[in-house]
């Protein structure tokens, strides 16, 4: 039996895999929005905000995240993530799975708790990832601190630069995969091809559009923001 997890801020194009999964017999939780998200989110949520506590806050885009890898686990988070996954842990399903965004937050704990499952880390442009309101734009509402701005573009990319700054700080899974969901939409055959050699078994095929894949240069507000430029490079963006 194999458990899979999608890590990837919300837009990231992650109802692309989870529906993949879901299409290929992997079971991703009783209960699942049109998103393709494992809901109720409410422990998922209160979970995060107890992670939150161990993240402290630097000024400007800096956040020492260094207590998330020596500190004992808090029962209170354990009891909630297992609660959370009750119904995918004890499924008896062959592959088991789940996404929600919000394990973005939690990863370092999560893979803490499970270090022997697969990991799918799901990365998009930011530029386009950010066009669009999600739940995690504002940490705050997870415990995060940050230099609260008036501008939803730039609230939205300090969540994603947030996000991203967490997972480069935490250590490489046992068992994980990157991929661009851009790769996933316009390679769709080649980027299925090395996730089934990395989940080992079949995957099913969803259609895929490629509209969504560069909206940000037709976007009449657009601006290209400094503190992003980095991560672009190193994501074959520029």
């Amino acid at each position: 039996m194999s458990l899979i997890t999608v890590i990837g801020r919300g837009h990231s194009g992650t109802r692309a895999i989870s529906h993949t999964l879901y299409a290929s017999g992997v079971y991703m939780g009783s209960t699942l929005n049109p998103s393709g998200d494992k809901v109720p989110p409410q422990k998922m949520y209160q979970a995060c905000r107890v992670l939150a506590q161990y993240v402290r806050w630097k000024g400007g885009l800096s956040w020492d995240f260094s207590r998330l890898f020596t500190d004992e686990i808090p029962q209170e988070f354990t009891e909630l993530i297992h609660d959370y996954l009750q119904d995918v842990l004890n499924s008896r399903s062959e592959h088991r799975g789940w996404k929600i965004p919000e394990t973005t937050l939690v990863y370092p704990w999560i893979l803490r708790m499970f270090p022997d499952i697969k990991y799918i880390y799901w990365i998009r442009d930011p530029r386009d990832g950010i066009l669009n309101g999600h739940k995690t734009d504002d940490l705050r509402d997870f415990g995060i601190q940050y230099q609260p701005t008036d501008d939803l573009r730039e609230q939205r990319a300090i969540s994603w630069i947030y996000q991203y700054q967490l997972m480069k700080a935490t250590p490489e899974p046992k068992y994980g995969i990157k991929i661009r969901f851009e790769d996933f939409v316009l390679r769709q055959e080649d980027t299925l091809a090395k996730l089934e050699a990395f989940l080992g078994f079949p995957l099913g095929r969803i259609i895929v559009r490629q509209t969504p894949i560069g909206r940000w240069k037709r976007d009449p507000d657009h601006r290209e923001l400094d503190f992003l430029q980095e991560a672009l490079m190193e994501n074959g963006y520029l």
